[in-house]
């Protein structure tokens, strides 16, 4: 059996994929400058979406997602057992904290934030659950570049969490450690983030926050004592 798919499915995917957080209204031609298709391809595939409702067009001409995307986001947030282990934990570590905290997994060569629990007071950056980023230098990054990419090595665990500040916002700065699963195999991120002059007069405490609950986090989804005090240090 073939497995060479459906073109014209792909390309209303890619359609889908245009939109951003930055853009979630775009005309024709904002599909146009995005897509490798002719206007009138993607003008057919935009009226299939939004007779299907994963898409609506508005009376400006302009095109947003619908609400049946927003019915299988809920679906598949249902079904995504792991939302039960980690969100309590991200939950636990805002409330201590009083800052962001996130749940980063690996996602096609990038870093996708899969859970984000941000405090109802203060100011905090804008980043969102679902936003895709970079194997780059920031705290994050730096543990899927250990991990993932393999391409550096840290002494455990002397030199966790990392740590960035001022890559993505002046004034932002983060804290990340690995989580671990069955048969300790490395499952993703957590991190800890705040603006740096609200943030670094309790570092040692965020740090200590953060390492615990990435623990924590490791035994809940498997991960053995021997391997969670390798990395985390022994327990007092």
């Amino acid at each position: 059996m073939s497995n060479e798919g459906v073109t014209a499915v792909e390309r209303a995917m890619a359609v889908l994929d245009c939109f951003r957080l930055d853009a979630d209204r775009l005309s024709l031609a904002d599909f146009a400058a995005r897509l490798p298709l002719h206007k009138t391809t993607i003008y057919r595939l935009l009226n299939s979406l939004v007779r299907t409702r994963y898409v609506v067009r508005h009376a400006d001409g302009r095109y947003s997602l619908g609400p049946r995307v927003l019915y299988l986001g809920r679906v598949c947030e249902r079904s995504f057992r792991l939302a039960d282990v980690v969100v309590p934990q991200l939950r636990e570590l805002s409330r201590l904290s009083g800052e962001t905290a996130s749940y980063y997994v690996a996602s096609e060569g990038q870093r996708l934030c899969l859970f984000r629990i941000q405090p109802n007071e203060g100011m905090h950056d804008q980043l969102t659950a679902g936003s895709l980023l970079p194997f780059d230098g920031s705290a994050t990054g730096q543990i899927f570049h250990v991990w993932v990419v393999g391409d550096r090595r840290i002494a455990l665990p002397e030199d966790l969490p990392t740590h960035s500040s001022g890559l993505y916002h002046q004034f932002v700065t983060s804290w990340s450690g690995p989580v671990f699963g069955d048969q300790d195999a490395f499952a993703g991120a957590l991190t800890l983030s705040g603006l740096a002059q609200r943030v670094e007069p309790n570092a040692a405490r965020h740090r200590d926050l953060l390492m615990a609950h990435g623990r924590i986090l490791s035994a809940a989804l498997g991960a053995s004592v021997s391997w969670c005090d390798t990395v985390y240090g022994e327990e007092a």
